[in-house]
């Protein structure tokens, strides 16, 4: 039981880290001209962005691959913006608006909560 503990309260001490990560770089404006289209990234394609800006982030050791996945099919399913999700999805932590920079933090933050007890 303590083990669980000790994972419950080093996984949610990651939300705030994995929300930063995931915010950094929409300080710096939006997308670098994307391709258009409208179709959602698929959740394999969302986890390996995940991961990447996380490793670039030095936050990669944080959450399991398992994890990720949960995280990334929780964005899926969110209201974040198709072209967001598909920045994110190559790795770049871009995102459209202020507004969808809020999106994301707040989307992550959820998804991390929710996704915690995956392992």
């Amino acid at each position: 039981m303590n083990i669980d503990r000790n994972l419950r309260s080093r996984i949610l001490m990651t939300l705030p880290i994995a929300a930063v990560a995931l915010s950094l770089a929409a300080c710096a404006g939006g997308p670098g001209g994307g391709s258009g289209g409208s179709d959602r990234p698929s959740a394999d394609e969302l986890s390996t962005g995940i991961t990447k800006i996380l490793e670039d982030s030095g936050q990669s050791d944080l959450l399991t691959a398992d994890q990720v996945d949960c995280i990334a099919g929780e964005f899926l399913d969110s209201e974040v913006s198709d072209q967001d999700l598909k920045n994110m999805a190559g790795g770049e932590d871009l995102q459209t608006s202020e507004e969808a920079k809020q999106l994301v933090t707040t989307t992550m933050q959820e998804a991390v909560t929710t996704c915690a007890a995956t392992e």
